[in-house]
């Protein structure tokens, strides 16, 4: 393990052009769930299945339960940003990582200090009404009981990507960019298993893929760099 280590701070060293590409995992040492682990979401007893709660057509036709599991178990106010969140905005402040591409909702990214983010899948500190557009904040949702509704009367909807719903082209296509630019690509705490946003991996052409992930995913292959533990382990002992 010391020299994978050795070897990642010595290739971010080299580097000028990194791109981070993460997913639950980064954020689970804060103290935020992922999806399908022994305790994650894919394992609550709740009278729906949760994929079925957090899909666009529940949330039209029943946006009470989709709400009560909403604020029960998809916002974490209280986490704080992690060593993994951190060290990479010390990456960035120094002109070494240029973008960080999160599939994670939770906004401890921007907490720690990193400017350029972009989030596939929205985020939970957003929030607009179905009907006018009109903006939210996660206080509004919070305080606000059963379904929230704005001044005109139309629900208000977080500006999360449910499933059955599609990811913002816009986002898509900077994250293609960025990728397919970087000379490094470091990829942490995902399964790689969620589509579209786990293929924008092939964008990437060059000879430093980092996967850091403490389970194996189908991309383990790809990586120049493979190890299999906890980015926050990892990055607290990077020397940047």
């Amino acid at each position: 393990m010391e020299d994978k280590i050795e070897l990642l701070n010595r290739w971010i060293e080299e580097a000028d052009n990194i791109v981070f590409f993460g997913g639950a995992g980064v954020s689970t040492e804060s103290g935020i769930p992922d999806f399908r682990s022994v305790d994650g979401l894919y394992n609550q007893q709740y009278k729906y299945p949760p994929e079925s709660i957090i899909s666009r057509s529940f949330f039209q036709s029943n946006p009470l339960e989709f709400y009560r599991f909403y604020r029960d178990r998809m916002i974490y106010d209280e986490a704080k940003p992690n060593s993994a969140h951190k060290m990479l905005a010390r990456l960035e402040s120094i002109g070494k990582l240029k973008c960080v591409i999160t599939q994670n909702i939770d906004g401890l990214h921007q907490m720690a200090g990193s400017k350029n983010v972009i989030e596939l899948h929205g985020s939970i500190h957003r929030n607009y009404c179905m009907r006018c557009h009109r903006f939210y904040d996660l206080a509004y949702i919070e305080n606000s009981e059963g379904v929230p509704y704005c001044e005109c009367g139309g629900i208000v909807k977080p500006d999360v990507v449910l499933y059955e719903e599609c990811l913002n082209e816009d986002d898509l296509k900077k994250a293609v960019e960025y990728i397919s630019n970087a000379d490094m690509l470091i990829v942490g705490g995902t399964s790689l298993g969620v589509y579209p946003a786990a293929g924008l991996i092939d964008y990437y052409s060059k000879d430093k893929i980092v996967l850091i992930n403490k389970s194996a995913t189908p991309y383990d292959g790809r990586a120049n760099l493979l190890i299999n533990d906890s980015i926050g382990q990892v990055f607290s002992k990077l020397r940047v």
